[in-house]
């Protein structure tokens, strides 16, 4: 490392109209610990960390490997965080279009982007999604906590996973999602008691698939996510059986910096594929002490 400091360049992932998004630092890997590798969010602002290796492959391209920290450790997966690197690859090599095969959580997936003038926009397989119907027990415990009401709750509540479970809670409005205000405290303590990485609540979609959606996970040290974007992945994948297969969905709002993420989902042969996408901006570059 140099004695300047540690580079690191600032992304904002998942914009919306240019504007807004989630300020993402973005290293290149450096012999760091994991404990180094947490206070690095910390210390620069940003509510998540992703550290890229880059090899190339004669065969097809680069191959990027990921790791995503918060302050409270590292996560198995980081769809802004992706979106994220992915973008700070393209910048770094220039040309209007870049395709890397990206090794995150022990997986394998393609990733690829488009540049157009300061923005990049970015799309990837997230992976398979797993989907069940919460218990009673995690419904008591988190609802509440949460500070959602049987008046604002929709139907097709899920605890969906991909890499992490988390609780996908349906509202009738966005204004009761507007309105939401959890108790994080008790939030924190229901979600490290049933593993859960947190709670996506998120208003019924409208017939050309808009949704908002407001994430909260205070037990990876994050009360509010300004993007994320494997719980849209989640999301995706549990509208596909009601036959909605392109959603928007907009979060950021309540904190003052508008994002979007795009999903689509199609069948194959085997399973149900989600494309999750994202538009962002590289910002700035400073170097960590």
């Amino acid at each position: 490392m140099s004695r300047r400091g540690l580079p690191v360049t600032i992304v904002r992932a998942c914009l919306r109209g240019g504007q807004g998004g989630s300020p993402t630092a973005v290293l290149e890997e450096a012999p760091l610990s994991d404990d180094e590798r947490r206070r690095v969010p910390a210390a620069i602002g940003t509510s998540h960390a992703v550290f890229v290796s880059v090899r190339d492959s004669r065969q097809g391209g680069p191959v990027v490997s990921l790791r995503f920290f918060t302050a409270e450790g590292e996560l198995p997966a980081c769809g802004h965080g992706t979106v994220a690197a992915l973008a700070f690859l393209a910048e770094r090599a220039g040309g209007r279009e870049y395709q890397a095969t990206i090794h995150a959580a022990g997986r394998v997936f393609p990733g690829w982007s488009v540049r157009e003038n300061t923005q990049v926009n970015v799309a990837f397989d997230p992976g398979p999604v797993d989907l069940r119907r919460p218990t009673a027990t995690e419904c008591d415990l988190v609802l509440p906590a949460l500070g959602v009401t049987s008046g604002t709750l929709a139907p097709g509540i899920r605890v969906a996973s991909v890499g992490r479970p988390r609780l996908l809670v349906p509202l009738a409005t966005r204004s009761a999602l507007t309105a939401l205000s959890p108790d994080f405290e008790r939030l924190r303590a229901a979600c490290d008691r049933l593993g859960l990485l947190g709670c996506y609540a998120y208003s019924v979609p409208t017939p050309t698939g808009r949704v908002a959606a407001r994430m909260f996970a205070p037990s990876i040290g994050v009360a509010e996510d300004i993007a994320n974007a494997n719980s849209t992945a989640c999301l995706a994948a549990h509208l596909a059986d009601q036959g909605i297969s392109d959603i928007a969905v907009d979060m950021g709002d309540s904190l003052g910096s508008p994002s979007t993420i795009t999903a689509t989902t199609q069948h194959d042969a085997s399973r149900l594929l989600v494309h999750l996408g994202g538009a962002a901006e590289v910002t700035r570059g400073i170097r960590m002490p």
